[in-house]
């Protein structure tokens, strides 16, 4: 079978010139470590200034909930707060929707990340003063402050993650361990500052004339006595905001190094190319008369049809919404629903289980982003096992959460160490999951990562509107006294 000179110039060398143009366009232009280690840091410091805020308000609420008039409902009004903070997500995703193409993320970005550095200044002189309305005191500037912060974080779900884009996909995974350790950084310094340590005080002492008793005294009972910050919350707040600013340094970085600024024309190139080559080689294959098409396959394999009209088409319609479906219930888990129980869950074994436990699964985070940069395990099969894994580990957390104050091997080390490895696991199979769906999503273009962004914030604020009423409104959940509360052995 004869071939014309056309057909072997559409067969090998269109793709062949096609190959060699890109890949001398990689070798041209190698990037040293050092600029590659630079990108990769800057990624990582721009992570960590996505969620930064509000986790650094969790673990500052021991300290500031005593100084305030809402008390200890302010962790009920942050929840609120943050689920109002979805308009900025809403208006985003809108944005891509109707108008896709339109909207630069870089300006948004630029805008939210200085309203971060803005608002957490302001918290740090702020946070105490209240204004007085309809007939009571509210810390007014407080709760604004934290809307303001809510908006940062919330939209940055759907902002940052389409900006990394244009880096290449080892970047998203770096990514991904800064918005780890977003909180495993304020969680550090919160246990440097000293929050939420108690001792138990002899309830017959004076206060202050004995130090501190850890036995009953003669009315056999216990005051819990929560020890001094070693320093205040406005410089906790100062420290959030020096983080924030790190983030927008970060950010100016990427945008305008020029060690980023080749690896972002590497990248496009790259991608370009490897389109062209795809396009150009569908278009020969179907323009070519039924003789002319080649007896043996290229080594690539056919070209793949498309499965779908979502992103590249790579994955059917089925399958997306798996992906979806499995992204949205993985942070209603990690981001709302068992948080809002760690206290119930960690605190009846006592209160190093509890620092142990949230400290650990912190760090469980940027761990599972390590691993997933190394073992970036794309089966839709090893998803679903590990998010059952994950969901079996958090069924647990939720048991001894309903069990509080008196939840199983209570008085024993071993319950001690299940519910911290429980916590570690639970964070860590999940945190896999997520990375790994967001790696996956980066394939499938621009609008993907923007729909991954928005189904984050919808899993995380259907799990906190389905928690708030059951914790906050019904009180399903009891906390127990620390120094007082007995159970049965």
């Amino acid at each position: 079978m004869e071939y014309s000179k056309q057909s072997v110039v559409d067969n090998i060398l269109v793709p062949l010139h096609h190959k060699v143009l890109y890949a001398s366009c990689l070798l041209a232009v190698p990037l040293p470590f050092t600029m590659t280690l630079l990108t990769h840091v800057l990624a990582c410091l721009f992570g960590m200034g996505s969620w930064v805020a509000i986790n650094g308000m969790w673990v500052e609420l021991p300290v500031i909930v005593p100084e305030i008039p809402e008390g200890w409902y302010l962790p009920s009004y942050l929840t609120v707060l943050i689920q109002m903070a979805n308009v900025g997500p809403l208006f985003i995703t809108l944005m891509h929707r109707f108008h896709p193409g339109k909207l630069d993320e870089r300006p948004v970005i630029y805008s939210i990340v200085g309203l971060g550095v803005v608002a957490t200044f302001l918290l740090a002189f702020l946070w105490k003063h209240t204004v007085p309305l309809a007939g009571a005191t509210h810390s007014v500037p407080l709760l604004v402050l934290c809307f303001l912060l809510s908006v940062v974080d919330c939209t940055s779900s759907v902002t940052f993650l389409p900006f990394m884009m244009c880096l290449g996909p080892q970047y998203l995974t770096t990514y991904f361990v800064g918005e780890g350790l977003s909180g495993l950084v304020p969680a550090v310094v919160a246990l440097v500052q000293g929050v939420g340590v108690v001792h138990c005080q002899n309830a017959t002492v004076a206060n202050g004339t004995l130090g501190i008793n850890s036995t009953v005294g003669a009315s056999g009972e216990l005051h819990a006595q929560y020890q001094s910050a070693n320093f205040s919350s406005q410089v906790f707040f100062l420290f959030l905001s020096a983080m924030m600013v790190v983030c927008l340094a970060a950010f100016l970085l990427l945008n305008h190094h020029p060690a980023v600024a080749r690896e972002r024309k590497r990248e496009h190139y790259f991608n370009r190319g490897l389109a062209e080559e795809k396009s150009d080689q569908a278009l020969s294959l179907s323009h070519r008369p039924p003789e002319e098409k080649p007896m043996i396959s290229s080594p690539d394999g056919p070209q793949r049809a498309r499965r779908s009209s979502f992103g590249m088409g790579f994955y059917s319609r089925l399958e997306v919404a798996f992906i979806f479906v499995v992204l949205a219930w993985v942070n209603a888990l990690t981001n709302a629903v068992l948080p809002s129980v760690q206290s119930y869950s960690c605190l009846p074994y006592g209160n190093q289980a509890y620092h142990l436990a949230a400290t650990m699964a912190a760090v469980a985070n940027p761990v599972a982003c390590f691993i997933a940069m190394f073992l970036p395990l794309r089966s839709l099969v090893l998803i679903g096992l590990l998010t059952i894994v994950g969901t079996g580990f958090g069924t647990y957390i939720m048991a001894m959460a309903a069990l509080s104050p008196c939840p199983l091997l209570v008085h024993s080390a071993s319950g001690t160490a299940l519910i911290v490895i429980a916590w570690i696991l639970f964070v860590l199979t999940l945190s896999y999951v997520k990375v790994i769906i967001g790696v996956i999503l980066r394939d499938e273009g621009h609008s993907a990562l923007v729909w991954c962004g928005a189904v984050v914030q919808l899993g995380s604020m259907l799990g906190a509107l389905s928690m708030f009423p059951l914790v906050s409104v019904y009180g399903l959940f009891k906390s127990g006294d620390p120094c007082n509360t007995t159970c049965p052995k």
